[in-house]
């Protein structure tokens, strides 16, 4: 299934202060979660941030919080996956998309539970590998694996902005390309 502008949205989940410093590869996933952020609003792609526990684990990071600008509105949480917030799931109804592009953190726990969920729900996850990550890298990769395993579809940063590009005929294409290069 090809992954479409007028049938995707974003997800930023839970890349909060307190936790994101324990990430495995951190600066890149960092810079990797920065670009999507900037080519999902050049794609006017409408973006969900949550927080999970904000009095524990604090805000979204500052620099994506100035990224994402009038997109940061966000919703906290107390269970792990997305889909256990109302909030969240009114705003998926609302919006009527159903790929979903998920990225942030914990792979393993909120990332998973989320697509598991969405699943369900009869959503199509698109996790993307490079804008996740886990304290240790074995969890991501099993993460990856179950998700994969449960019909959800993994890609790249690059692989999907271009995708929902579609051809370098497109307006967009030029900004998009300037932030992957």
């Amino acid at each position: 299934m090809k992954i479409r502008c007028d049938n995707a949205l974003a997800v930023v989940i839970d890349v909060q202060e307190r936790l994101f410093p324990h990430m495995y590869d951190k600066d890149s996933l960092a810079d990797a979660i920065e670009k999507f952020i900037h080519g999902v609003q050049v794609l006017n792609l409408p973006v969900i941030v949550t927080e999970q526990y904000t009095k524990g684990l604090g805000k979204t990071l500052s620099q994506l919080q100035t990224a994402l600008a009038d997109y940061y509105s966000p919703l906290e949480k107390m269970t792990f996956s997305c889909c256990g917030n109302k909030e969240f799931t009114d705003s998926l109804d609302n919006l009527g998309r159903r790929q979903i592009l998920l990225v942030g953190i914990e792979a393993h726990i909120c990332v998973l539970q989320t697509a598991l969920d969405l699943r369900e729900r009869r959503y199509h996850p698109v996790i993307l590998e490079d804008c996740i990550s886990s304290r240790k890298p074995n969890d991501k990769r099993i993460a990856i694996q179950r998700m994969q395993g449960m019909g959800c579809t993994i890609t790249t940063l690059e692989a999907v902005l271009f995708e929902l590009c579609g051809t370098a005929s497109v307006p967009a294409f030029k900004q998009i390309y300037q932030i992957v290069k």
